[in-house]
């Protein structure tokens, strides 16, 4: 048998063995490599809902700006959407500037839903409105959605991305909408005026998410389509003629903004009440049930101890609340007696609410409440001044035309809970500013410029809303409006009753508040 070589031996054992088991290694380790790759590439959590709109670390809701046609997850919502989306898309650049519209789209509780659906058709409805039938007035409006999560703890992001938006080609100039008047809406009203961002809220109603409480404007640029709480008290007031001996106060302790302020008003128009205030604690989050159905089942024991001169309940509290007590007072001891419930235009959303106990409407409980705005305010009540039927027809045909023509559709709309209405009226006032805030030979306005328009929306230059007269005062708050007083009906819906106000009576033909 030959030898091998000394060579042989050299190649295999210094060059070739070693050789193969490097290559061997390599591969493996470029195999490891691949898999590690793969398997970061598969749990690798996209956070990213749509452009402009993510999940926060910790959250599942997609917050932010959707600057495309976006619903949220919500089916109800996608008819609107996709309308706005086919507007947004047929403005020129350099065109357009844009409006934000912030509401909690990602409430996951079926009234608040109904409410943001209403209140973003009626959005969308002044967007085409100002882009076709403005006699070629400039600039046109581009419509997004801000959603800053459905409790609105997410309001921080999603008020950075709109800070961004003011500098890029999106050229935002408002934000409209808010929502309720809530804490985290208050720093997000705060975050974005602070900012120099024109805010249009357009159902916050606490006094102080509002300029002008103490003489103070701690949210310059901030104007608002809704009456305060103090202003909707008084127009129910002079309405249902409150008196201090035959009424009882129910509030929510601690209360939020909206609850905290209407407790006040409520509280001064029958200041020498001979009942002490009774109060309940709701959950954190007040769409939630919590225990407070047993809290108003002992709270109507109390009502029925009351003198037989008792007829009338004030309650300062959300609308899931509401709805517990309306249902505990269906059974309460003393059927024998009428009481009546006033309250704030959180009832609203009691509208079409299906558990709510209707039956309880027919024991001699009525329930009435002062609303945003009413389809039948101006067709139904004889005031001369503070708005018109004309004013509200405008409204009723677009949304005709939504209904089977080029404009929608936009899916199943409502108007007796009054959100479609306001949310109508709040762009409206955003456009008004917006092109009044034009100086000549531009076409776009200077973001400050916009939120320094409210002070002049008053006489010949308010805006004549579906809703009534919108006549702002030097704080940007409305003056004297309209407010519907509306009652729940035991059939389902509300019913219209007649338009109170402020002042006792309509504004003057010239809307110009008094110094």
């Amino acid at each position: 048998m030959a030898r091998r070589g000394a060579g042989t031996w050299v190649r295999e054992h210094v060059w070739e063995i070693p050789l193969r088991r490097y290559l061997s290694l390599l591969v493996a380790a470029a195999v490891v490599a691949g898999l590690v790759v793969a398997v970061r590439a598969l749990t690798h959590d996209d956070r990213s809902c749509a452009p402009g709109v993510s999940r926060p670390q910790g959250s599942s809701e997609c917050v932010g700006v959707a600057t495309g046609p976006y619903d949220f997850g919500q089916p109800q919502l996608r008819d609107t959407v996709r309308a706005i989306g086919r507007e947004n898309d047929r403005l020129k650049p350099g065109s357009y500037v844009t409006v934000a519209l912030m509401l909690p789209y990602t409430s996951t509780t079926p009234t608040n839903l109904n409410d943001i659906q209403h209140q973003l058709q009626g959005a969308y409805l002044a967007q085409y409105q100002a882009n076709h039938d403005a006699n070629g007035e400039s600039p046109q409006i581009r419509l997004v959605l801000a959603n800053p999560g459905a409790t609105g703890d997410h309001w921080r992001q999603t008020v950075d991305r709109l800070t961004a938006m003011t500098t890029s080609a999106d050229r935002l100039r408002a934000v409209a909408g808010i929502g309720q008047s809530t804490d985290n809406n208050k720093k997000a009203v705060q975050a974005l005026t602070g900012r120099h961002i024109p805010v249009i809220g357009s159902s916050i109603t606490a006094d102080d998410l509002a300029n002008g409480l103490h003489g103070t404007d701690p949210y310059p640029g901030l104007a608002r389509v809704s009456p305060t709480n103090t202003d909707e008290a008084r127009a129910l007031a002079s309405f249902a003629k409150v008196s201090a001996g035959k009424a009882l106060l129910v509030y929510d302790k601690p209360g939020d903004p909206y609850t905290r302020t209407l407790q006040e008003s409520f509280a001064a128009l029958i200041k020498g009440s001979p009942y002490e205030p009774q109060p309940f604690t709701p959950p954190a989050d007040r769409s939630q049930e919590g225990t407070t159905a047993n809290t108003f089942r002992q709270i109507t024991h109390l009502v029925c101890d009351t003198s037989r001169e008792t007829d009338t309940i004030l309650f300062a509290g959300r609308h899931t609340q509401l709805r517990q007590f309306i249902n505990a007072l269906g059974g309460r001891g003393c059927q024998d007696r009428r009481f009546t419930v006033l309250t704030g235009d959180e009832a609203s959303y009691l509208t079409h609410e299906k558990e709510l106990d209707r039956s309880a409407l027919r024991h001699d409980l009525s329930v009435r409440y002062t609303s945003l705005a009413h389809p039948d305010a101006f067709t139904r009540d004889p005031a001369r001044t503070g708005g018109s039927a004309a004013d509200f027809q405008a409204l009723s045909r677009l949304l005709t035309a939504a209904a089977r023509g080029p404009v929608g559709p936009v899916g199943p709309a409502a108007l007796d809970d009054g959100q479609l209405i306001i949310g109508y009226d709040t762009l409206r006032l955003a456009v008004h500013g917006i092109r009044e805030a034009v100086p000549d030979g531009r076409k776009t306005p200077a973001l400050a410029d916009v939120g320094l328009q409210w002070p002049q929306v008053k006489g010949s230059l308010r805006v004549d809303g579906a809703s009534g007269w919108i006549c702002l005062d030097v704080h940007g708050n409305p003056y004297d409006k309209a407010v519907p007083i509306v009652e729940l009906t035991p059939q389902g819906g509300s019913r219209f009753v007649r338009i109170a106000w402020p002042e006792g009576k309509p504004p003057g033909k010239e809307c110009l508040p008094p110094s």
